[in-house]
């Protein structure tokens, strides 16, 4: 029988969140640790990282914060070693950080760029999850969450080389889902607009326009994308792995 407080709770679990502090990936941070879980955040501000697990604390979770770039393998051995050794474990691992330092043609973006772009949208999301795999979910199973985006389903102007590195993504995820079954599940979100600072440029100059756009009428929150990572990661979603979901407030029909 269906238990729906319970097959949604994350109680006695680790997740690791990267680029935790802002955002979507804020936003699944805040939804785990109310779920139960210990949190530990790997972002390159210390700051931010501070005020977030300061936040985290207060809705009564255990979380740690590391500093350091998602695309760095020295961060990312830092993240997954402080994870096991503080929190007990890393049963969760959603990579969620990206970059796009390149706003405009495909064609004729710079070497420099693609490498950054490709580092920590793709390079960082599989050093994780190697890493994750040695240290704890090899033995002890888990679940991957990888933040795609609509891009990596279909093309889109100004963006081209960020939606490739999307696309490689969720390839990775299906691959990883193969590979690392049964024991590990693997998925992927795969978000249209979202009203993050991340995507300002995309939906601030004409917020009421593009909203009037989606069958929904609105575009997404971070809390939008939380609620589909809280149940992908949960027992609820027990039979799922190598999915990709969009969630896009039905622009995809129109």
């Amino acid at each position: 029988m269906i238990d729906p407080e319970r097959n949604l709770r994350l109680d006695g679990r680790v997740a690791l969140v990267t680029g935790g502090t802002r955002g979507i990936g804020r936003a699944i941070a805040e939804a785990y640790a109310t779920a139960g879980a210990a949190l530990a955040v790997l972002a390159r501000k210390p700051e931010e990282l501070g005020e977030t697990t300061a936040a985290l604390a207060a809705i009564g979770a255990r979380a740690i914060g590391v500093v350091g770039s998602a695309g760095d393998p020295e961060a990312i051995d830092a993240a997954v070693a402080r994870c096991v050794e503080e929190l007990g474990g890393l049963d969760i691992l959603v990579n969620n950080a990206a970059t796009n330092p390149a706003f405009g043609s495909t064609i004729e973006i710079e070497p420099r760029a693609v490498r950054k772009i490709l580092e920590v949208n793709l390079e960082g999301p599989l050093l994780l999850s190697q890493a994750a795999w040695r240290a704890w979910m090899r033995d002890h199973g888990g679940v991957i969450l990888n933040m795609a985006s609509i891009g990596g389903l279909r093309p889109s102007p100004f963006i081209g080389t960020y939606n490739m590195s999307k696309a490689a993504l969720i390839h990775l995820t299906k691959q990883l889902a193969l590979e690392l079954a049964p024991g590990v599940r693997v998925n992927a979100l795969a978000p249209g607009l979202v009203k993050t600072d991340f995507a300002r440029a995309l939906w601030e100059p004409d917020e009421a326009g593009t909203s009037a756009r989606h069958p929904l009428g609105r575009i997404g929150t971070p809390d939008d994308v939380a609620s589909l990572a809280l149940f992908l990661v949960s027992d609820a979603a027990s039979w799922i792995t190598g999915e990709v979901y969009r969630l896009d407030g039905g622009l995809w029909m129109a």
